[in-house]
C-alpha cells in the first residue's frame, strides 16, 4: 500500500514539475532525440549486418546439404550400374 501511495505522489510531483520547467524539459529532448536516432541507426544496421551473415552461412550449409544429397544419388546410380553390369554378363554368360 505504501508503494501505491508513494507512485503516486511520485506522479503527482512529476507532472507539476513538468508543467514548471517544460522548456528545459523540452531542451533535454530536443538533445536526445538526435542521440536516440543515431544509436537506433546504428543498431539497425548492425542487426541488418547479422542478418545478412547469417542468411550467407545459411545458403552456403543449404548448397552443402544439396552437394550431399547429389554424391549419395551418384552413389546410388554407380551401385545400380554395377548391378546392371553384373547381370548384364551373367546373362553373356547363360548364352
Amino acid at each position: 500500500m505504501s508503494l501505491l501511495i508513494g507512485g503516486v505522489i511520485s506522479a503527482i510531483i512529476g507532472l507539476i514539475s513538468l508543467i514548471f520547467w517544460w522548456g528545459d524539459f523540452m531542451t533535454i529532448v530536443k538533445g536526445a532525440f538526435p542521440i536516440c536516432l543515431l544509436l537506433g541507426g546504428a543498431l539497425a544496421v548492425y542487426v541488418g549486418i547479422d542478418e545478412m551473415q547469417e542468411k550467407v552461412n545459411e545458403d552456403k550449409l543449404s548448397q552443402a546439404e544439396k552437394l550431399e544429397k547429389v554424391r549419395q544419388e551418384a552413389e546410388i546410380a554407380k551401385a545400380e550400374a554395377e548391378k546392371y553390369k553384373e547381370e548384364l554378363s551373367k546373362l553373356k554368360e547363360k548364352k
